[in-house]
């Protein structure tokens, strides 16, 4: 309690389990608190507990409690109880700790005091690269030899032998399996958790790891080493910090397996889990009962010296589920549709809070799933309350029994446990949205868009429609008499034909899915199926399953069906984010010839939650979303182009046509091997995996000093110039004159078109920079994995190839230097600007910054030199970004925007401040032309207005050690 707090009254001990203290907040609320949806107690209760009338103050506690009046009219602080990292955006957060600990000793400081105050998890998840996708035994035409049969049928629910002969070896592994003693089971689910082991796909016994899997850690350990050894100085030197090794899983099923508590007990006082992270998708933890979303890595990392989190008091929409589920819907099924309802609903920047009949109907997965998806729909999170089916889940996870009971007693007590069969009233929400889970049927979403669902019946139809459409969200604009050309191609000795619509990626990879021990058997049982059919996926298709954590992989090898998977190319490449995040490996050269020869309209199909155009492949425009089973149909199929109720997969042994309907797994079926397979003591042992780490990640060296040494030579870390201007007390930013515009930009520019993640083009200013530090193309590695080198990023900046600037007239990460006429990159026109003195400024449309919150998405354009941004409307966490790094983001007024207002972009802009700043106050802006105009300066409380002042949240938090 901090010293001071007006609630200390309100601690009590637990009933029973008097050990046990807490805030009841419960009787401190009374009736009003009865009414609060259950995500505003998480945020009341906060207040209360972290009180100190300072950061927190009496009247914020006040005000939440008031929410049913102060919604949206109100600033509030939040203290989350973790927080948790992704390396991508990681990484900059610690080299930022780094170089502010170097600052700080300069300025007359004492370095060590640099640590973070709030529990912090960093999992090392997005380095993996697919490099090697198909093990050379299953591009063989017939790798067993003798007569080519379908596999051994397996029945999913019988265990493996007690004792298996060693694999004897095969033309495919010849021995290299590593079948035999290594691999002997002890019981029907008793596989090396350590190692996750799959079967052999010829012999269908155990194997230690796919070689796939080695190759590419091997890899990912080469060309990431030095990120690595950053990251294990920082879990030596920095105090209250873990880091998870990589190849353990992605940093959402870590936080969901290992890292979530529920409710925290902290020497004995008890509080609800809370977090927030540098990830968008940090939301998948609400399905949990954990209040939780993604913010930049600038505000994590003031969360992290113990600043709180301020948020305007959201208003919260009840998501009212009724009905009963489809058997042939998946959770992605109910993702799509809950996405598509709540944007309709218009829930940007709101809590959205799930209750009704139906939410009782939906697993802890289910939930997670629909909660990861919350940022597709623009919500903050989608929450829903702890509730029986959460606690059946936290005892299969491996909760032990006297944990499981404090957490029921204490949720009940603070009145955050959430009750079908209770009496009481629903709280009072915002709006209600009503979802009937019953009307429900399969979709997948694209072309281009998450938000653009498609209904698999339609899937045929609404490709031909975006073949005719104009270019744009849908549309590609292909003329009526090529639309069906063909495009024939040799790959191995054979000859394809390609054509609008064929597929060439299919990944079930680790982001949204995996978590889902359903769908993912549901693609493992199709495959299985389809094996056994005698049905085939072209060589040519870049299939891929990237697993979330080794408990999945662990699932699908006892289940019986990963080697099926395997047969059909979906075998484990490794775990972490990859083809999501633009990891894929480039598609055969032939292959890709074809399609740019051809002009042809190439997909890929993935079970994630991007699929901007060009994210997945630079030749792959139109990317479709769909859950894991179908994923692998579409590849199997090999086209999007086909009407599954009426055309079939392919053929079959005997010539036999096969249809889906011929392989979709039942419910029931799904039902059986998830009880059989997905049980606690696989979450036992990969617990005990994360704990002990990985050979590799032990053996890594890494310096133990208190400042980081920083190699000058080094092409991944590099000290940031952030702090260059520290002082102990802050300079107010200077006025704006004469800034020219950097680039004019329409609607919906996302984080991906400001701050790329994906591969470093060999053309590109970021290609320039590392070849002249002697690096060839081979080692440049991805944007992601340089982000502690903020060389690299400011050159990476709005480098996307997709960037529209109305200044060029196509896609291009080019612009124009105005004072000289030139068109040069983006970074090389700002270095001029730079140079020449003369700040430059963003012109943008609606929705500027969608997407993933990314922090070099702030910082990259920082470095460039830009001053402030001017928009018709913002991504809410993006705006919070740029003033979190000293840009300020001015908005027109509505209805009006650089055409209404007869702006070119050519001018020159001043921007006039005033001495004092407020919240959404109106700024002149006068150009060269002597049009004046004014916008809103969109600070929404004093705090940003004093980031502001600061230079940014950065400077701020490092000028309280000074």
């Amino acid at each position: 309690c901090p010293p001071g707090s007006p609630y200390q009254p309100a601690i009590e001990a637990l009933e029973s389990h008097p050990e046990k203290r807490f805030y009841n907040v419960s009787k401190l609320g009374g009736a009003k608190y009865d009414t609060l949806p259950y995500s505003i107690r998480v945020l009341f209760e906060s207040s209360v507990r972290n009180c100190d009338g300072f950061l927190v103050k009496e009247t914020d506690a006040m005000n939440i409690l008031d929410w049913k009046t102060k919604q949206n009219h109100v600033e509030v602080p939040f203290c989350p109880a973790r927080v948790v990292l992704q390396d991508f955006t990681g990484i900059p957060a610690m080299v930022d700790f780094a170089a502010m600990r170097e600052a700080v000793r300069n300025a007359g400081g004492d370095p060590v005091k640099v640590n973070p105050a709030c529990p912090t998890d960093l999992t090392v998840d997005h380095s993996l690269q697919i490099d090697f996708s198909k093990c050379a035994i299953q591009n063989a035409p017939n790798p067993g030899g003798g007569e080519q049969k379908p596999l051994a049928k397996l029945s999913p629910l019988k265990a493996q032998p007690r004792k298996l002969p060693p694999c004897r070896g095969h033309s495919g592994c010849r021995g290299s399996c590593g079948a035999g003693e290594a691999g002997r089971s002890s019981g029907p689910f008793s596989a090396q958790i350590e190692n996750t082991p799959i079967l052999c796909p010829f012999h269908l016994q155990p194997v230690p790891e796919p070689e796939t899997v080695l190759k590419n850690q091997e890899m990912e350990f080469g060309r990431n080493r030095e990120r690595l050894q950053f990251f294990k100085w920082s879990s030596k030197v920095f105090e209250n910090i873990s880091i998870i090794p990589p190849e353990t899983g992605t940093a959402h099923q870590v936080n969901l397996e290992y890292l979530s508590r529920v409710v925290f007990d902290v020497e004995g006082f008890l509080h609800p889990d809370s977090v927030v992270g540098t990830d968008s998708h940090t939301t998948m933890v609400n399905g949990l009962g954990i209040l939780g979303w993604g913010v930049g890595g600038i505000e994590t990392e003031a969360v992290m010296l113990g600043m709180p989190l301020t948020l305007t008091l959201p208003e919260v929409v009840g998501c009212q589920l009724t009905g009963t589920v489809s058997p042939f819907a998946t959770s992605i099924d109910i993702v799509l549709s809950i996405t598509k309802h709540l944007r309709q609903a218009d829930v940007a920047g709101k809590f959205v809070e799930f209750f009704g009949s139906g939410v009782s109907q939906l697993s802890v997965a289910d939930r997670t799933t629909i909660a990861n998806m919350c940022p597709e729909y623009g919500a903050i999170l989608s929450f829903f309350p702890v509730d029986n089916v959460t606690l059946k889940h936290l005892k299969h996870a491996g909760f032990d029994k006297a944990k499981l009971e404090v957490t029921e007693a204490y949720l009940k007590a603070v009145k955050l446990f959430r009750n079908d069969e209770s009496s009481s009233r629903e709280p009072e929400y915002s709006q209600v949205v009503q979802v009937s889970l019953s009307s429900i049927i399969p979709y997948v979403s694209g072309p281009k868009r998450s938000q653009d669902r498609v209904a698999v019946n339609n899937m045929k139809s609404d490709f031909q429609a975006c073949l005719n459409e104009k270019s744009g969200v849908k549309g590609f604009q292909i003329a009526a008499e090529k639309q069906n050309d063909i495009v024939p191609v040799q790959y191995e000795g054979n000859e394809y034909k390609l054509s609008h619509g064929c597929v060439v990626i299919a990944a079930v990879i680790s982001c949204t899915n995996n978590c889902n021990p359903s769908v993912m058997l549901a693609a493992g049982l199709l495959a299985k199926k389809a094996v056994e059919a005698g049905l085939v996926v072209k060589p040519y298709i870049r299939t891929s399953l990237s697993p979330g954590s080794g408990m999945v992989t662990h699932y699908l090898s006892s289940s019986g069906v990963l080697p099926y998977l395997s047969k059909l190319g979906f075998e484990v490449v490794g775990y972490g984010c990859s083809t999501c995040v633009g990891n894929t490996a480039p598609l055969p050269e032939a292959i890709r010839n074809a399609i740019k020869q051809g002009d042809i309209i190439a997909c890929g199909v993935l079970s994630g939650t991007r699929n901007f155009e060009g994210r997945l492949c630079d030749c792959v425009r139109a990317n479709y979303l769909a859950s894991p089973p179908l994923v692998v149909a579409y590849a199997i199929a090999g086209t999007v182009r086909i009407d599954f109720d009426a055309e079939p997969l392919g053929t079959g042994f005997n010539g036999k046509s096969i249809y889906l309907r011929d392989i979709w797994p039942t419910r029931q079926e799904l039902h059986t091997v998830e009880e059989e397979c997905v049980i606690s003591s696989m979450f036992k042992e990969l617990k005990e995996k994360m704990e002990k780490g990985n050979k590799r990640w032990n053996l890594l060296e890494a310096p133990e000093s208190t400042l980081f040494p920083w190699d000058l030579k080094s092409t991944y870390i590099r000290c940031p110039s952030f702090f260059d201007k520290l002082a102990k007390e802050a300079v107010s930013p200077p006025a704006v004159e004469n800034a020219h515009v950097l680039l004019f930009l329409g609607d919906s520019v996302t984080t991906d078109h400001i701050s790329p993640a994906g591969s470093i083009a060999r053309s590109s200013a970021a290609a320039k920079y590392l070849t002249s530090k002697g690096l060839t193309p081979r080692e440049f590695n991805s944007y992601g994995a340089r982000r502690g080198n903020d060389a690299v990023m400011t050159r990476g900046t709005f480098a996307n190839i997709k960037l529209l600037n109305k200044f060029i007239g196509k896609p291009a990460p080019k612009t124009i230097h105005f004072p000289s006429g030139q068109t040069l990159d983006v970074f090389e026109a700002a270095e001029l600007y730079q140079k020449e003195g003369i700040p430059v400024i963003i012109l943008a449309g609606k929705k500027y910054g969608l997407g993933s919150s990314r922090d070099w998405a702030a910082k990259g354009p920082f470095l460039l030199g830009v001053k402030a941004v001017l928009a018709e409307s913002y991504e809410k966490v993006h705006r919070s970004q740029l003033i979190g790094i000293g840009i300020v983001p001015l908005q027109f007024h509505p209805g009006e925007n650089p055409s209404t207002l007869g702006l070119t972009g050519r001018e020159q802009f001043s921007i006039l401040f005033p001495p004092e700043l407020s919240p959404r106050m109106i700024l002149d802006i006068k150009t060269s032309t002597g049009k004046v105009f004014s916008v809103i300066a969109l600070f929404e409380n004093s705090m940003e207005i004093t980031l502001y002042k600061n230079g940014g949240s950065l400077n701020f938090v490092a000028r309280r050690f000074l």
